[in-house]
């Protein structure tokens, strides 16, 4: 299985990602530079890290989303590649517009770095499979620009069609709804703000991540 990490000029959790991946697969990933216009063939998953691309100078992953690289990753995920966006990748997928809504600010305008609670709010889809629907877990965030946001009728949609995968089990950022992570139409791109992949280990305070990667990876073995 070939899986691929996309990095940008600010990426910070490339590596955290990339060590996520291999502990489940076995294999590195590729590590895909933002300026290359290609994905190396047959990658069978993308990741998108969290961090400040571009030192999120514009506004989060905007700047992210028109790199040459995601002209590829926009192909792939028509094509039905699975891609997972954490953090500043949720907000490139936003951008990109392979997800609907945008992130903003915090609620308080305060950055967030902490273990939250998420409840499993769909767990039918590639990424949630070994969850139970309601079950609670937990997973670490850290993020200033995590606010989810779209306009009641795309609310609606999402949350009518199973969309909407992970929300938050008490206030964390002020997202509509305590949006948490959300699902394309397809169900192959997921975008989220915790990061799963700080949760792979118990040495570092849990493993609700891990079955995440084992989920999504282990349907494509």
């Amino acid at each position: 299985m070939k899986t691929a990490v996309i990095v940008f000029p600010g990426s910070n959790c490339d590596r955290d990602m990339a060590v996520a991946l291999e502990t489940v697969t076995g294999r590195a990933p590729a590590m895909v530079w933002h300026r290359d216009s290609a994905l190396p063939g047959g990658t069978d998953f993308i990741a998108l890290p969290g961090g400040f691309s571009y030192g999120d100078y514009l506004r989060s992953g905007a700047m992210a989303a028109r790199s040459p690289i995601l002209r590829a990753v926009v192909e792939a995920a028509g094509r039905g590649v699975p891609v997972l966006g954490v953090c500043n990748g949720f907000q490139v997928l936003a951008e990109a517009q392979l997800l609907p809504g945008a992130l903003m600010r915090n609620a308080g305008l305060n950055f967030v770095c902490r273990t939250v609670p998420l409840t499993v709010e769909n767990s039918q889809s590639l990424f949630t499979a070994s969850y139970a629907k309601g079950e609670t877990i937990r997973i670490p965030v850290a993020h200033h620009d995590g606010n989810y946001f779209a306009d009641s009728a795309t609310l609606d949609r999402i949350e009518g069609e199973g969309r909407v995968a992970f929300r938050y089990a008490e206030p964390v950022n002020g997202s509509a709804r305590d949006i948490a992570g959300v699902l394309n139409d397809a169900g192959n791109v997921l975008g989220m703000m915790p990061h799963p992949e700080r949760a792979i280990d118990p040495a570092h305070g849990g493993t609700d991540g891990l079955r995440l990667f084992e989920a999504a990876l282990g349907a494509l073995a």
